[in-house]
């Protein structure tokens, strides 16, 4: 078999088709990578061979099946050139599914899908004795999939990337927790990137569970689409809903057989803002179709922590709170993460351009962020796109170490020092978690 790419999970694909006594290409378009580091992740009996820089039509000669680690656009000359030759095209969640046991729930969207999946996990290993918590969270469902046996559960992060290569993926429970602009500059159009986020339901069947957001407009026709298999779950955070969950007056509820039951105060959980009691009624919603007792179900929700990354505490100096939001890599997640600061915000954004419009979130600056700390390739565009909005106490920092200190010089005690970049970190950094660990270290270090 071809495994195109040699990061995280191009390796796990690769190992998990050498223990089912598979043979390996493994393939990079990366020319200067190094041979001997690359065969160091495998034993030496493995039959595994690396070819880097050109994929010729000779070793497609020899080849049944390819599979594609989700970083490698679907365009790329080489891809074209394996759909040409007749080669299936596998994506890593597709290969693993193929080997998995047990029971699976698998949740995708633009923002949240992190959380939602962290406490997902959570609340799984509450009623199950083997949990696997895999996907695009870090840990490759490859890495896993052969571990897990008929009493398992497992739930998936699952991108969209992930999602453009799936044949035979089907979650008993799957959720999208929204969709917002974002991966523009690979799936194109908002048409294409919200197609994708739709396969997760592809193949489920009317004995499954989808499990949506009644707030988002484009799930609200998803969900209500006549060829649309499995059942509906909705969660709203502004509407009261005859069937599903909902949010009213500081406390999550649970409406159906006609009855409206109250599940949760918000004031009893740890996370905070409207986006995060969607999280927590997405999980609800997707556990309680996994067969977890609601009684288990909310007493993890009262005791679950902000995964790291996304609006985390990190300290507090001279008065003035300090929270990371790395994983804020597009307008909409850090327009979430600035409306759950409770007071006056000093902000810090900029990143790698996705081609995404940052209007939403300049319009919601004045009144809210006393002043704007940017960095990165999108700093410029960002700037302008404040200034339209008639917010201008915007700084320019070079790095992180200079945004930190920038922010805790103009930060007052009962401020909120904000990282929430609504960018991805390429360029800067390796990707959003060594963004943030950065961040904390500067903070750290005032």
């Amino acid at each position: 078999m071809l495994v195109l790419g040699t990061g995280k999970s191009g390796i796990a694909a690769a190992k998990q088709i050498l223990s089912l006594g598979g043979e390996v290409i493994l393939f990079d378009s990366n020319k200067e990578l190094d041979t001997v580091k690359l065969l160091k992740n495998f034993k030496k009996k493995d039959k595994v061979s690396v070819v880097l820089g050109e994929l010729t039509q000779a070793i497609l000669w020899s080849v049944d099946l390819a599979v594609i680690s989700p970083g490698i656009p679907l365009d790329k000359p080489f891809v074209r050139m394996i759909d040409a030759a007749k080669v299936p095209i596998w994506g890593e969640i597709e290969l693993a599914y193929q080997s998995s046991k047990g029971k699976l729930c698998a949740v995708t969207g633009t923002n949240g899908k992190t959380t939602t999946v962290s406490l997902i996990g959570e609340i799984l290993k509450a009623a199950y004795d083997d949990v696997h918590v895999c996907g695009n969270i870090g840990n490759p469902f490859t890495a896993e999939a052969l571990e897990t046996k008929e009493e398992s559960a497992t739930v998936l992060e699952v991108s969209s990337f992930q999602l453009e290569t799936i044949m035979d993926f089907h979650p008993s429970v799957s959720a999208i927790t929204n969709i917002t602009p974002d991966h523009l500059d690979r799936h194109k159009t908002m048409k294409n990137y919200i197609h994708t986020k739709e396969n997760i339901a592809l193949n489920q069947t009317e004995e499954d569970f989808v499990v949506l957001n009644y707030e988002d407009p484009e799930l609200r026709k998803f969900g209500k689409r006549k060829t649309l298999k499995p059942q509906v779950v909705w969660f709203s955070s502004q509407h009261e809903l005859k069937e599903g969950f909902f949010l009213k007056d500081h406390v999550i509820c649970y409406a159906h057989d006609g009855q409206v039951e109250e599940l949760l105060k918000t004031e009893d959980v740890i996370l905070l803002g409207d986006h995060n009691y969607e999280n927590i009624m997405c999980a609800i919603g997707v556990t309680m179709h996994m067969g977890v007792p609601m009684k288990k179900i909310l007493s993890v929700c009262k005791k679950f922590k902000p995964v790291e990354h996304r609006i985390e505490f990190v300290r507090e100096r001279n008065g003035v709170r300090y929270y990371n939001d790395s994983k804020g890599t597009n307008p909409d997640a850090a327009i979430k993460a600035l409306l759950a600061m409770p007071g006056p915000v000093v902000l810090i954004g900029g990143g790698y351009d996705k081609d995404i419009p940052f209007d939403d979130w300049c319009k919601l600056f004045k009144g809210r962020v006393k002043y704007l700390v940017l960095i990165g390739q999108t700093r410029n565009i960002i700037a302008e796109c404040a200034k339209k909005y008639g917010f201008t106490n915007v700084m320019f920092a070079e790095d992180m170490d200079e945004a930190v200190k920038d922010c805790a010089a103009y930060a007052d005690a009962g401020d909120y020092v904000l990282l929430s970049p609504a960018c991805a970190s390429w360029g800067m950094f390796p990707n959003y978690e060594e963004r943030g660990r950065i961040f904390k270290e500067c903070v750290k270090a005032l």
